[in-house]
């Protein structure tokens, strides 16, 4: 866990309060891997003779590996057990991120910005750590004080424990944190924790939800931004997905 919760009374060049903490999702929010995840998926049925669409793909986005596991195996005749479903589409995710990092707009720069500022951040992502350890060594060492991944929860997304859990060990309060998610399965974890959210749809779209901040991007966004989702006084801007594949 970390030392006490940064002091929030320093204030941004703006009205808000900072963030106490902010809590990033890794796919699709930092770094546009859901097409890697998806190319993972279509190859792993087609060599077990089954078959998968592309609504069946975006129904996964979000989502805990086992789930997305178990639906490969009902859904798409994947004839393997639930962890050799994981292993495999891991190995190939993780290949190809190693292959070329596809960080989302802006994503990059807002996270050194928050960093820089002091404000302690935690990778929340379903992922499991094995390629969680990808994104983490391509940054500054301490870049995130904590780090949630899927293996390292009971329940997964929806469900609120990786956020709790990512307050918890950091110290802070959820609700003066501020999330960043694409999916719905995401922004639902962290309104259940309790976190000011904020959705930067990727490939699916987001419905627009008390608590949830729609942006159609993080370029340009800023300390003064984060505090006034915190504040609850940042506008919804009813962002859509851009189109993948």
């Amino acid at each position: 866990m970390s030392d006490a919760p940064l002091d929030t009374s320093a204030r941004p060049a703006g009205a808000h309060p900072l963030p106490q903490a902010v809590l990033w999702d890794m796919d699709g929010t930092l770094v546009d891997t859901e097409p890697y995840w998806f190319e993972a998926e279509f190859a792993l049925v087609a060599e077990h003779g089954g078959s998968w669409s592309e609504d069946q793909a975006r129904s996964l986005v979000g989502s805990d590996l086992r789930e997305s596991a178990r639906r490969l195996r009902t859904e798409g005749g994947v004839d393997l057990v639930i962890d050799e479903v994981v292993a495999a589409l891991l190995r190939r995710v993780v290949e190809q991120f190693r292959a070329d990092v596809p960080w989302r707009p802006g994503a990059r720069e807002l996270l050194t910005a928050v960093r820089q500022a002091g404000v302690p951040c935690a990778l929340v992502t379903m992922s499991w750590r094995v390629l969680a350890d990808e994104l983490v060594a391509l940054l500054p060492e301490g870049t995130f004080a904590a780090v949630v991944t899927g293996d390292a929860v009971k329940r997964g997304k929806p469900a609120p424990d990786p956020y709790l859990e990512a307050a918890r060990r950091l110290g802070v309060d959820p609700a003066r944190c501020v999330a960043l998610e694409d999916s719905t399965t995401g922004v639902t974890s962290a309104l259940a924790a309790g976190v000011p959210t904020v959705g930067v749809p990727c490939v699916v779209e987001l419905e627009a939800r008390p608590g949830l901040v729609r942006v159609a991007s993080l370029e340009g966004r800023d300390l003064t931004w984060l505090a006034a989702v915190t504040a609850g006084a940042a506008p919804d801007e009813g962002a859509s997905a851009p189109l993948h594949r």
